[in-house]
């Protein structure tokens, strides 16, 4: 095994096969990011979501995929071009994975690309766990997807951050507070349940994180949410969110969040008053 894929799996205290995969998953994350700035991608993007605050900002939760954000508006970016950077940067320390881009259909702003590799190889080449393995499916796959949008709302800010394995790059992703735009933007704009939204908000608000007034109203104005005149107030995001949040099903969102976290303690207090309670500590 690469001793570098080695030490980053010392930093998770796996006690399954379920703890391996989460931990494999998350290193195959931070490799393709090694490899997407290796092949200069982040020139032109930026990082986003929850993998973003994951990776970066120490978010207490397992997060699955790997979303961007193009700097500017550009139709005919292609994200495929920097699949072949990932995939070798993948292959160098041992992961051997397939990697398929997606457009979606009708052509629209989001492009994709997946990579995937079987979970039980995976497991028996890069941790300790022998066969037989149970609760894993011959035909499992651990699958990481890569989104990007290319016609981003206009108004967010930016910032480089460092990481030093598998292999040291640099990474540039949205700051803080367009995070937590961006954010809230998915909590008002969704049209299903998501619980991790509802988690991250509160790790924001924890955090006492500014929101990015600019960028949310954009994303807003861009997905008809936000249709007023006026520019966006705070005023006004509480009370979009105080309306959210009277028809949200806390218990569904608990229940979705629950398996990405390891202490469900922490959702002990959800409700419908915690949330109403909570856009007064909006800034």
């Amino acid at each position: 095994m690469d001793s570098n894929i080695a030490t980053m799996l010392s930093r998770y205290q796996c006690k399954n096969a379920q703890d391996y995969e989460y931990a494999l998953k998350e290193i195959i994350q931070e490799t393709a990011l090694s490899g997407l700035a290796r092949g200069g991608f982040f020139k032109q993007a930026a990082f986003t979501g929850g993998t973003a605050l994951r990776i970066f900002y120490n978010l207490p939760r397992f997060s699955e995929d790997l979303d961007f954000s193009l700097l500017l508006p550009n139709p005919s970016f292609q994200l495929e071009a920097y699949l072949p950077t990932v995939k070798d940067e993948l292959a160098s320390v041992g992961f051997q994975m397939e990697i398929t881009s997606k457009k979606k259909q009708p052509q629209g702003p989001i492009q994709s690309a997946f990579l995937k590799e079987n979970t039980l190889q995976l497991l028996l080449k890069f941790t300790p766990i022998t066969p037989p393995v149970t609760g894993i499916p011959a035909s499992a796959v651990i699958r990481v997807k890569l989104e990007i949008d290319t016609n981003p709302p206009a108004g967010a800010r930016y910032e480089e951050k460092a990481s030093f394995l598998p292999h040291p790059y640099i990474a540039r992703l949205l700051d803080a507070p367009s995070l937590f735009a961006t954010k809230l933007h998915a909590i008002l704009a969704r049209s299903f349940l998501k619980g991790r939204d509802f988690y991250d908000y509160i790790f924001y608000l924890q955090r006492n994180v500014s929101v990015n007034l600019m960028l949310l109203e954009n994303a807003l104005r861009q997905t008809g949410q936000w249709t007023n005149t006026e520019p966006l107030a705070i005023h006004d995001l509480q009370q979009l969110l105080l309306d959210k949040f009277k028809a949200t099903d806390f218990q569904a969102a608990k229940t979705d969040v629950a398996p990405f976290i390891r202490d469900t303690n922490e959702l002990f207090a959800w409700s419908k008053e915690l949330f109403t309670d909570s856009v007064r500590r909006l800034c």
